[in-house]
């Protein structure tokens, strides 16, 4: 994880996916004083481990206060070496400089997504801006800039290798992106927009949990009546855990899909999604709207300040697009085919309806109910029939030995033997050809104060600057519904692929081989890449007959519910397409323009509009839930980087299948060692070519989603 001030972001280094970028004195101890375990060096196994037994919430102030004197001590000691600068005592330095605080927001990230409370949310409210406009002044401070400078200007005398120069050239190009080149007064107003909007990232991610908190609470039987039975168990065991009798329905996804797909009870669907779709929009405590539009003002007067003609083109300067209009461009040549999917899907819909004398025009609460309906028709397939075979635990096994086919790697489990932050977190050990590469942490479940989603996080990267620190701690995160009363947990395809997406992750950094820390974090439209190529193997048949097992029977998934699975294979893609590509494509509308949003419902409403959104859909995300945009700067104007991701993911694909076997090792080998393990060490779009022999063709996307392919013919 990269320190605030390297070539990166400052928020780059937050596991909560918030940016934590006010000034403190460093004031000189009158004695030493002891370091604060979350600061100390780790112990244990694997090159130490977190100490999640002995972490307590209460301790965090200190060790931020701490944290920030200690940063601050490595800096000056950088700044003020009398020496004459050269690469070593500047750039390597400073890659060398960290670990403790690296290991404090790693034990953070992890309270802050996963173990949110009441407690923990007064903390980051008062924190993070303070950490915010500290390692912003860092960043900023002109001393560092002059070395780095410097250093810059004469970097084709030092006798640098490609490496150590490209993470020069990212290191100054980063400085000079973020404010290096101001004056001090605007130095000043940098930071204290930073500040502020480190407060507004934590009000709008707070706010959307507090919604995600509530639950809709049923009953009577006859409101859980349709609904799987497995399911059912799960949403009565929500509500004994909350003291309640009945059902409970959580306002996650997790738990309103499969009601919205299972339910016969259009009333309740209604109800239901629409306590999902108005999460940060009820104008009450928790409304995000007047939050959305003060961190829009906000990031236009930063992109201003920085010479940006908006935001979109301030984040957008280090990816591989390089530019929004690239972007809307791969946007605006998929959205097209997928509207017309959408059509014919809601078409087949309203026949269903109309077959059953429903007297309905489809809405949105009613698409996952019908469309299912639509795949029974069409497919004779059933999900409902298809989750007993899909065990979690044996999805899990798959995916690791997927990644064991492919790279050489094993997982074997070792939970009991290093502490974890919750008694159903298990870990793994991670090895590669016989060698221990990583310690691989596994959080599959939905509690209160873990956010909603799924995402992968590193506790500790690797590099091999150090001499240590080469063993990965990875974890993966989701939220899936635990099988009640001892039973199962079964999840569907659409969470399997999860599954696989999130591991992709974790995949892609525990193969890491990288010299300097600096050159390990990807550009945002890379991010996605590696997670949604290891989707692809979900599916195939080798995983299927070996692990999709019936949860009762044991019995293998029968080759006619597998051949119905790959028939049905584009079913729903206008559907999963438009409610991507809306968010995505509004997130760039919304940044790409000089004059921030005022009325966020208003943009909302008129920009869908203007696109031709389905009025038979929403969103997958709503501006006012929206927290890839909103949590943190992360993924805004940036949303757009999973189309990218799969066009290239698409077409690495195509690779596997063009060697004449999906699990071909010299392809997974090529893969790996020029893809996945490099990290930033070259231009991204320069590995790929050398990867593929070009750039990646957006055709191989538009047939994985079963959308017509300009100048190519349909039988």
């Amino acid at each position: 994880m990269q320190k605030l001030w390297k070539a990166g972001k400052l928020s780059t280094l937050l596991l909560a996916g918030v940016a934590m970028t006010v000034a403190v004195e460093a004031k000189p101890a009158a004695k030493a004083e002891a370091m604060p375990l979350m600061l100390q060096e780790w112990t244990g196994p694997y090159d130490g481990v977190p100490p999640w037994d002995k972490v307590k919430p209460a301790d965090f102030p200190a060790a931020f206060e701490a944290a920030m004197k200690q940063s601050k001590a490595e800096f000056e000691a950088i700044l003020n070496n009398r020496a004459a600068i050269t690469f070593d005592n500047t750039i390597k330095a400073n890659e060398l400089s960290g670990e403790s605080i690296n290991r404090l927001f790693a034990i953070w990230g992890v309270h802050s997504s996963n173990l949110s409370n009441p407690e923990i949310r007064a903390i980051q409210a008062e924190w993070e801006p303070k950490l915010s406009a500290f390692f912003n002044e860092l960043q900023l401070d002109s001393r560092w800039f002059q070395r780095v400078k410097y250093l810059h200007d004469m970097r084709d005398e030092l006798g640098l290798d490609t490496a150590q120069l490209r993470l020069l050239e990212r290191t100054y190009d980063a400085l000079v992106r973020n404010g290096a080149l101001l004056k001090a007064d605007q130095k000043s107003e940098l930071i204290a927009l930073e500040t502020e909007l480190a407060k507004q990232f934590s009000n709008f991610q707070n706010k959307v949990l507090a919604d995600e908190e509530t639950f809709i609470l049923l009953t009577d039987t006859a409101d859980v009546a349709g609904l799987p039975e497995s399911f059912v168990a799960s949403l009565k065991a929500a509500a004994e855990a909350k003291g309640k009798t009945g059902w409970a329905v959580a306002n996650t996804r997790s738990a309103i899909q499969p009601f919205l797909e299972n339910s016969p009870r259009r009333d309740l669907r209604e109800k239901i999604w629409r306590a999902f779709i108005s999460r940060g929009d009820n104008g009450d405590a928790n409304d995000t709207n007047a939050t959305i539009a003060e961190i829009l003002k906000l990031r236009q007067q930063r992109a201003k300040l920085l010479g940006f003609e908006n935001h979109a083109w301030y984040r957008m300067a280090d990816t591989m697009a390089k530019e929004p209009a690239r972007a809307m461009d791969l946007m605006m040549k998929v959205w097209p085919a997928a509207v017309a999917r959408v059509k014919e899907e809601v078409a087949d819909m309203q026949a269903v309806a109309d077959k059953d004398n429903a007297g309905i025009t489809i809405e949105p609460w009613d698409y996952r109910y019908y469309a299912e309906k639509v795949r029974k028709a069409k497919y004779d397939l059933d999900q409902n029939e298809l989750k007993p075979y899909f065990q979690l635990d044996n999805m899990v096994s798959a995916m690791f030995d997927a990644a064991g086919r492919l790279y050489g790697m094993s997982f074997t489990e070792n939970t009991g033997v290093v502490p974890v932050f919750e008694p159903k977190v298990r870990t793994f050990e991670v090895k590669r050809n016989g060698k221990v590469i990583g310690l691989f942490y596994l959080d599959n479940f939905a509690r209160s104060g873990k956010r909603s989603g799924a995402w992968m996080t590193t506790y500790r990267d690797q590099n091999r600057l150090s001499g240590k620190n080469n063993i990965v701690l990875a974890s993966n995160n989701n939220n899936f519904v635990p099988g009640a009363n001892g039973k199962p947990t079964l999840i569907s395809i659409d969470d399997a692929s999860t599954l696989f997406h999130e591991f992709g992750h974790a995949i892609h950094y525990l193969n890491s081989d990288v010299m300097w820390p600096g050159l390990a974090n990807v550009p945002r439209d890379f991010v996605e890449f590696p997670s949604q190529v290891n989707e692809n193997w979900l599916l195939t048949p080798y995983v299927l007959n070996t692990y999709a097992k019936h949860a009762e029977t044991g019995e293998p998934i029968p080759q006619a519910l597998v051949d119905k699975i790959k028939a049905s294979d584009t079913f729903m893609q206008g559907f999963a397409t438009v409610e991507y590509l809306s968010s995505s494509i509004l997130d760039m509308m919304m940044h790409n323009r000089s004059e921030p949003i005022s009325d966020v419902k208003a943009f909302e409403k008129s920009a869908l509009a203007e696109i031709g959104m389905p009025k038979e859909m929403v969103m997958r995300h709503r501006l006012p839930q929206f927290n890839h945009l909103f949590s943190g700067d992360g993924y805004s104007a940036g949303y757009y980087s999973y189309l990218w991701s799969e066009t290239m993911d698409a077409d690495t694909w195509a690779a596997f299948n063009e060697a004449g076997d999906v699990w071909d090792k010299e392809t997974a080998e090529r893969f790996r060692s020029m893809l996945l393990a490099t990290g930033n060490e070259t231009d991204r779009l320069e590995a790929y070519r050398a990867f593929r022999g070009r750039d990646p063709d957006v055709k191989y996307i538009m047939k994985k989603r079963g959308f017509p392919v300009p100048g190519e013919t349909t039988n």
